[in-house]
């Protein structure tokens, strides 16, 4: 079985380090949660090693929850998680964060 990803919180920045696949998407759904606060937050996902269509779930539901309390934005998307977001349509939605 592959290393369970992490997030890492440096500051305002967290990090997701490892897959985030089905297998681990609701692990970092809660612990998103539960790490951003009041504020701006950057979230890292350079360290990312493997995705998959739950990456984009994450994300957005982490958008959604976290939407009346802070402005998430996410940087380092891995080009395999863009061509997802591509493909769903949600690439906007994303970019529109991350701007």
């Amino acid at each position: 079985m592959r290393q369970a990803p992490t997030l890492v919180r440096d500051g305002a920045a967290y990090y997701v380090v490892g897959p985030v696949t089905m297998a681990h998407a609701t692990s970092l759904l809660e612990q998103g949660v539960a790490l951003f606060g009041e504020g701006g937050a950057v979230v890292d996902l350079g360290q990312v090693t493997d995705v998959d269509s739950s990456a984009v779930s994450l994300m957005l539901e982490w958008l959604r929850r976290n939407g009346g309390r802070q402005r998430l934005r996410f940087v380092n998307l891995p080009p395999n998680l863009v061509s997802l977001a591509d493909l769903y349509g949600v690439t906007d939605t994303l970019q529109a964060e991350s701007a």
